[in-house]
């Protein structure tokens, strides 16, 4: 869909409001077929990690319950905990207004990032360095 500022035509502004207030679910994948997958704990809110899902990954974590995404780096569909066994189980899947981020509540079966940090989000920026969180 593209929209012309001053020129919207009522068949765009339609297909925005369903996809931004209504109940189908279309989600929005950028220019390389991904979208932003924020994970937290489902029992206690903590951010856990951001990753990123193509359509394959969505579908499998659909059908399976265990969080999958898209590897940018190996090109492939990836089970989060395929090697390491601590597989983040779907809870509840949130999608945000114009349907181009998720946020997926998690419960996970051990450390979430792969340095065994229970969060990928383990350090702060504190005068330009890095320190422990």
């Amino acid at each position: 869909m593209t929209l012309h500022p001053g020129r919207c035509s009522a068949s765009d502004a339609r297909m925005s409001d369903e996809r931004e207030t209504g109940s189908v679910f279309d989600p929005k994948f950028d220019d390389s077929g991904l979208l932003s997958a924020v994970v937290t704990n489902a029992e206690n809110g903590a951010l856990l990690m951001v990753g990123y899902m193509d359509q394959e990954a969505l579908d499998a974590t659909l059908a399976t319950g265990k969080v999958h995404f898209h590897s940018r780096s190996r090109d492939r569909l990836w089970m989060k905990g395929e090697s390491s066994g601590h597989f983040l189980n779907l809870v509840e899947i949130l999608v945000d207004c114009d349907q181009d981020a998720l946020l997926i509540k998690a419960k996970p079966d051990g450390p979430t990032c792969h340095t065994g940090a229970q969060s990928c989000f383990y350090r702060r920026l504190v005068d330009g360095k890095l320190v422990p969180a």
